[in-house]
């Protein structure tokens, strides 16, 4: 049997789309609501993902190809699934989750060029099957989400913006990627306009995820990712 859980939640995004502002107002208002939540990042939200958000984003002029990159990503999501996604939506929690598989086959599958099936196979084997029950897409223009990137600290550039390795093309495929994998599972996803004023995104925002808590059943969590 399968238990009643909590409700997962993920943002996505290009680079500079403001997700990191996003969901901490977001946060803000799941709370508000008075319900139990947990906020986590990928990379990262563990000491190994943690290490590994390090490997993967510093800039270190390491050269990876796209697959040992899809490779990491999904060992930290592995653990992120475990030790932290798991327990809180069985606990019963709202998880909003800063990117998760949908980052994987965006920027390695359409951006980089490795095959898109080949990464859904190997999400569900590092995530068991677990799958968020609402993507919120925060969508803008590639070269718009670098342009906001680029005004800021340079040294907290990561090594998918840097434009040496990762150019303009790059990150429109990887816009184009988002957007076929929202067209293609409309049921979970939502494409929200991140050009606009922060306060019109934040309403957004929050009136799509309070219909989702008010509607949706709980996800379930696999049997065989318990215990």
């Amino acid at each position: 049997m399968e238990a009643k859980a909590g409700r997962f939640i993920v943002l996505e995004g290009v680079d500079g789309a403001g997700k990191s502002r996003a969901i901490a107002r977001l946060a803000d208002h799941v709370r508000a609501a008075g319900r139990p939540l947990t906020v986590t990042r990928e990379p990262g939200g563990t000491h190994l993902g943690e290490q590994i958000r390090g490997l993967l984003l510093d800039s270190d002029g390491a050269t990876r190809a796209p697959e040992t990159d899809a490779l990491l990503f999904n060992a930290a999501r592995s653990q992120l699934v475990r030790e932290v996604i798991r327990p809180a939506l069985e606990r019963g929690d709202v998880v909003l989750c800063d990117r998760f598989g949908g980052s994987t086959l965006a920027y390695q599958g359409h951006g980089s060029g490795v095959d898109v099936s080949a990464l859904r196979v190997l999400e569900s084997f590092a995530t068991h099957g677990t799958e968020p029950g609402l993507v919120l897409l925060l969508d803008l223009p590639a070269a718009d989400g670098l342009a906001r990137r680029g005004r800021g600290d340079p040294a907290e550039l990561n090594r998918f913006e840097d434009e040496s390795r990762h150019d303009t093309a790059f990150h429109q495929r990887v816009r184009s990627g988002y957007l076929a994998l929202a067209d293609a599972d409309p049921a979970r996803w939502r494409v929200i306009d991140a050009s606009r004023e922060p306060d019109a995104i934040d309403a957004e925002l929050a009136a799509v995820v309070d219909v989702f808590l008010a509607s949706s059943e709980p996800e379930r969590v696999p049997a065989r990712m318990r215990g």
